[in-house]
């Protein structure tokens, strides 16, 4: 059996951390959370330290924050109903713009797969989409209201120009551009409550959600539309609040303070780890990057764990 050894506990937020996410082009870690901060965490020697700190942009708590994929660009998603962007501009972090347009809190943000589109989904129960100019400027290219409650992600298909969200309606809606605008194409039920969060595997060809009714479910495509392949069930007590899918395993971060390690075979999922106490209150977050897994939780904590291959038989 696989199992998670914690490599650093990282302290300097105050409040909930909510979310965390990995540079695509380094091992920098960038971290969000109740105290408005975006903090930039990397390795230094045998440590792990906080070299930089982005505030001023957001007036509320960061509910998510989200990667560019050239690595020069933070998104940020916040209670102020607002997203803000921070470019790294000659070695310096500075605010490119604020996106106003939401009604209440913009809950998470998504880049697309070649950073032309941002998407914003917000408790106003719509879907935003952003052309993104090559002069900086953002432009609303589509305003999507098939929710019926708040809705929680945003995510990009990772090689297609494909866009999901998921929301307390208990739906996963699926969007495709057709001329000039954006639609929604499917609606993926199947979850009896709240869909948290969504993961897709590196090639695209599979994604999982987790939901408040204590599930993962596993998708694929068939003939043109994505279908549940499988539901993973009676390993969570408590609402599963994100997913993430790694090389080999897909993490969860849980409502019972555990993070949960789940071998992929195919289209199933075979719990091969849980790391009890991971947090000292709810795991909102977890993202993998290589065999690194960094965590976030109520305790004010942004944790990095990784994997113990010396665990696994040979």
């Amino acid at each position: 059996m696989v199992c998670l050894i914690e490599v650093a506990a990282l302290k300097g937020h105050v409040g909930q951390v909510w979310s965390v996410e990995w540079s695509p082009i380094s091992k920098t870690l960038a971290s969000t959370g109740q105290d408005k901060t975006v903090r930039l965490w990397r390795q230094e020697g045998e440590k792990w330290v906080n070299f930089l700190t982005l505030e001023g942009g957001n007036t509320r708590t960061i509910r998510q924050v989200a990667w560019s994929p050239c690595g020069r660009k933070l998104a940020t998603a916040s209670f102020d109903s607002t997203t803000c962007i921070w470019e790294l501009k000659d070695d310096q972090w500075e605010l490119e713009t604020t996106l106003e347009g939401h009604e209440n809190e913009v809950k998470s943000v998504a880049w697309s797969r070649d950073g032309d589109y941002l998407a914003s989904c917000s408790r106003d129960k719509s879907v935003w989409i952003w052309d993104v100019m090559e002069d900086g400027e953002y432009e609303c290219a589509s305003v999507l209201q098939v929710h019926s409650q708040d809705v929680k992600k945003v995510l990009w298909h990772p090689t297609e120009p494909t866009l999901l969200s998921a929301s307390y309606d208990d739906t996963i809606r699926v969007y495709k551009e057709y001329g000039d605008d954006w639609e929604c194409t499917d609606t993926l039920t199947g979850h009896s409550s709240s869909v948290w969060s969504i993961a897709f595997n590196k090639s695209g060809d599979k994604f999982v959600t987790c939901s408040d009714d204590r599930t993962l479910r596993v998708w694929c495509k068939d003939e043109g539309r994505y279908t549940c392949k499988s539901s993973i069930c009676g390993f969570h007590p408590r609402t599963i609040y994100d997913v993430s899918w790694g090389s080999r395993y897909v993490a969860t971060a849980g409502g019972d303070n555990a993070i949960r390690l789940f071998e992929t075979h195919g289209t199933s999922l075979l719990l091969s780890h849980t790391q009890q106490n991971a947090h000292q209150g709810d795991v909102n977050c977890v993202s993998w990057k290589g065999s690194l897994l960094a965590s976030a939780g109520d305790d004010e904590t942004v944790r990095i764990w990784s994997l113990d291959k010396s665990a696994e038989p040979s």
